[in-house]
């Protein structure tokens, strides 16, 4: 197969590419990535040299790129991993999360329907919204996003399904847990919380810290995307996670505990405006494809903080450029009100 996976230098998308080229050495995979922040060569650093592996630097609200991209590359398989991901980040300038999130993807629909090419959107448990208590997510649920990245995703989403109904393009989607694991950039919570510890500063946490997630750990979620794309039903939607969740305080104390590092570093700091209390999947419906992650939550929140003790060498340069700039515009004020 000849893949286009779009995002392909980010977290999840190059934790995918590194998974699908050494499960499935006979594909070419074309990586499109705009290159943000977020999006960074360094994460596919040991790939490059790679006979299956292309580089195509562009964005995906580029029609005209896209399509001369799938064409010159006689693309298959389209795979979507672009996207502005962080809430904060979505809070202080949304606008970027409309033109990304929904006009990309709406760009890819069109050339995968002109084209005749199969398309695989990853999206986010955060489209369901903040879950009540006794209850897990199913696939079926209405969608109650409450941030602005969680809207556009959620918008995605039912463009994607809207083509599947109206054109009949071949679709599926999925929707991830909490991934945590190998590159992901330090604005997020396992790597900001483990750097942090690293370097000996406070962990800023929202408010009491109770709030619920399901941590899952980004090979997992390579792994179900893998079993959706080779054995799912065209047109579903399927959940990724693991059906457990745990606070963010028992993250903190899994990620202190992990690095060896002292718990006064933890912070209470003033929450972010809507933050949903509680996530949690059902996973059924992938299991019943023959799937298991491997990690619990437990395991991949230690796993994720492990790496960011042997890879100085990819966050330091991070750390020390635009990164704290954003940082301190998020945190600097908080913190300097904050409860130990």
């Amino acid at each position: 197969m000849n893949l286009l996976v779009t995002g392909g230098c980010g977290f999840i998308g190059s934790n995918f590419v590194r998974y699908w080229l050494r499960q499935h050495p006979g594909s070419r995979v074309i990586v499109y990535d705009k290159l943000t922040y977020a999006g960074r060569k360094e994460n596919l650093n040991d790939l490059w040299g790679h006979d299956g592996l292309r580089l195509v630097v562009g964005d995906i609200g580029d029609m005209h790129l896209v399509r001369r991209t799938c064409q010159e590359q006689n693309i298959d398989l389209i795979v979507n991993f672009a996207a502005e991901t962080h809430v904060d980040q979505s809070i202080l300038g949304p606008l970027v999360f409309t033109d990304t999130n929904v006009r990309g993807t709406h760009v890819l629909l069109e050339v995968a329907r002109e084209l005749g090419i199969r398309l695989h959107h990853i999206s986010t448990d955060e489209v369901y919204g903040h879950i009540r208590a006794g209850h897990q997510s199913v696939e079926t649920d209405e969608l109650a996003p409450r941030s602005p990245y969680a809207a556009s995703k959620a918008a995605a989403d039912q463009l994607v399904q809207a083509y599947a109904i109206t054109y009949g393009i071949p679709v599926t989607i999925t929707r991830g847990a909490n991934n945590v694991g190998p590159y992901q950039y330090p604005e997020k919570a396992v790597p900001l919380f483990s750097t942090n510890a690293i370097l000996g500063e406070p962990l800023p946490i929202y408010g009491d810290g109770l709030q619920m997630r399901d941590y899952a750990h980004v090979y997992d979620h390579c792994t179900g995307i893998e079993t959706v794309l080779l054995k799912g039903k065209i047109g579903e939607v399927y959940n990724v996670g693991t059906g457990r969740e745990m606070t963010n305080l028992e993250m903190v104390d899994i990620v202190l505990t992990t690095l060896g590092k002292d718990h006064a570093l933890v912070r209470h700091v003033t929450d972010r405006p809507g933050h949903d209390r509680r996530y949690s999947m059902n996973v059924d419906k992938l299991r019943a494809l023959g799937w298991e992650p491997k990690y619990d939550p437990k395991q991949a929140v230690a796993e994720a903080a492990k790496w960011y003790v042997d890879n100085h060498w990819w966050w330091e340069p991070i750390r020390s450029g635009e990164f704290r700039e954003y940082y301190n515009r998020q945190y600097a004020e908080r913190l300097s009100g904050a409860d130990q």
